[in-house]
């Protein structure tokens, strides 16, 4: 009987950790913990490292929640402003990124776009987080399968990106 309870808690945990809203959760904690290094005014060396991640994290981000996450949270919840409002929010965002990747992060200019990013992204999370999760783990969206799609997704962009 202690064989079965083990298993099942381990099925449940792996189901858990491939919770599309669990999977995005902790990418959101990442580039949050990028944010507070970068705030810390790090080495030059140091920020190229933190600027070239938050950018690619971000990147990725938004695109499997583009492709995959938004289209099911639209279809499910009939939605006509959480996801229209999350895309224009990420096109400001990829904006953004546009700006700083790839720069030498040097300057009060470069400092302050990487802030107004920081806080734009804060923003962009805490609806996500507080609005749309909550709503879309609501419906009968099935948030392992999802979760394991925007998985493997983000496996194949970051290859393609290194």
């Amino acid at each position: 009987m202690t064989t079965t309870i083990s298993n099942t808690s381990k099925l449940n945990s792996l189901k858990k950790a491939q919770d599309a809203t669990v999977l995005l959760r902790a990418d959101h904690t990442l580039v949050g913990g990028l944010f507070d290094e970068y705030e810390k005014k790090p080495s030059l060396a140091k920020k190229r490292q933190l600027v070239a991640q938050i950018c690619a994290e971000l990147s990725v981000h938004a695109q499997v929640e583009e492709e995959i996450f938004y289209p099911a949270v639209k279809r499910a919840l009939h939605d006509k402003e959480l996801v229209p409002e999350a895309t224009v929010e990420h096109a400001t965002l990829k904006a953004l990124i546009a700006e700083v990747e790839g720069v030498e992060p040097t300057g009060e200019m470069f400092d302050a776009k990487m802030k107004v990013l920081g806080e734009y992204v804060k923003h962009h999370v805490k609806e996500e987080q507080n609005e749309m999760f909550p709503k879309a783990k609501a419906t009968d969206i099935d948030m392992a399968e999802l979760g394991a799609e925007i998985a493997e997704r983000k496996k194949a962009l970051f290859a393609q990106r290194s």
